[in-house]
């Protein structure tokens, strides 16, 4: 199959999708986009993070493009929007095959779920191998899924700032943020998308929660420590919702942010997709299934991580049975370094795609 115009949004019809726990999604679509000519197996499978989506020339604009770690004039970068978001693939926003949207019809998914459902959008593509599968965050438990899932199809693999599975911090702080939208009013069991209101507070409340964990707590506390917002006064004898510090505005300032460009419904997919990340399932334990790995796989952890702290990575790189490289980014930004240290980032993948290579020095990029 011939690919469409680069940098374009498309997607394709998988057809009738049936869920690892067993419920059907129906006439199911992926939206992708790509950058670079396809060319036998030169193809990297950029994975997007919780609320991104297929436009990794734009969220990963220092590492996708011509002459960049993943150059662009060489590689064909592929990049999909997840099951269940609401970015073009179909998730609880998107129509029915009955009428409405889907709202609560729309069945839990699981990363092995989203994985599964790229693997469909391959086949019609008629792509058989891939050079590399990568990415951070939601990201990396996907590439992590790709190694056991599909060994045969994936060369390489870079896992970024992920776990092996869900630990019960993160179970519990993910979960706070979905009942933090379930519990809105407008929520309504999540069908209210036909209505004229939406869960917007609860969202921004969630989206509060979450910024907290992408960041580091140091570079939180030097850019505001107690300061106030300018012109308000968080110390006065009554606590007002109007009288804040500079955090609490820079907080709702994130919200707000994601209200406007994401979807309730899809978030709560999302991150319940991450609860039950855990790639031990069924598989007989998580060291035993990382030890089956036999795709070479670099792994990236940040120092300051509080979501996916670096002893999750390092367990990871102690287990996996092809250990192709660990990399360390060091950085006061926390979870989001692999998506804000360029520098770093580009010396780590092109190391990374060096080494895919069979060039263990990785030439003048080795780390």
């Amino acid at each position: 199959m011939t690919l469409p115009e680069a940098g374009q949004l498309h997607e394709v019809r998988i057809g009738d999708f049936e869920t690892e726990a067993g419920a059907l999604i129906r006439d199911v679509r992926i939206a992708y986009q790509r950058w670079g000519d396809l060319r036998g197996d030169n193809v990297l499978l950029v994975e997007h993070a919780l609320t991104g989506d297929s436009n990794a020339a734009e969220w990963w604009s220092e590492a996708v493009g011509p002459g960049k770690a993943l150059d662009t004039d060489r590689w064909c970068v592929i990049c999909t929007n997840a099951l269940g978001s609401c970015y073009g693939t179909t998730g609880p926003a998107s129509t029915h095959p009955d009428g409405g949207a889907w709202g609560s019809r729309f069945p839990a998914v699981s990363i092995r779920d989203q994985v599964r459902a790229e693997k469909a959008f391959l086949d019609i593509l008629g792509i058989k191998r891939v050079h590399a599968v990568l990415g951070g965050s939601m990201g990396g438990a996907r590439s992590l899924e790709w190694t056991l899932l599909y060994p045969d199809m994936v060369e390489s693999a870079c896992v970024i700032a992920v776990s092996a599975r869900a630990s019960a911090w993160q179970i519990g702080i993910q979960s706070a943020q979905i009942s933090a939208i379930t519990r809105d009013p407008a929520w309504r069991g999540g069908d209210y998308y036909d209505t004229d209101d939406s869960p917007d507070q609860g969202l921004a409340a969630a989206r509060r929660l979450a910024h907290l964990t992408y960041r580091g707590e140091l570079e939180i506390d030097e850019r505001f420590g107690t300061s106030a917002q300018p012109g308000e006064d968080p110390l006065g004898a009554f606590r007002s919702d109007d009288q804040r510090f500079a955090v609490q505005s820079y907080l709702e300032h994130q919200g707000k942010k994601l209200v406007k460009r994401f979807d309730a419904g899809a978030y709560v997919c999302l991150t319940e997709a991450l609860n039950r990340h855990d790639v031990g399932r069924d598989r007989g334990g998580l060291n035993k299934a990382l030890a089956s790995s036999q795709v070479p796989t670099m792994v990236v952890g940040v120092d300051t991580d509080i979501l996916y702290p670096y002893h999750q990575q390092e367990h990871i790189s102690r287990n996996l049975g092809n250990l192709l490289g660990m990399s360390k980014l060091s950085s006061p930004m926390g979870h989001d370094a692999f998506l804000t240290e360029a520098r770093q980032m580009d010396l780590i993948l092109r190391k990374f795609i060096a080494l895919t290579q069979d060039d263990p020095t990785g030439g003048q990029y080795c780390i």
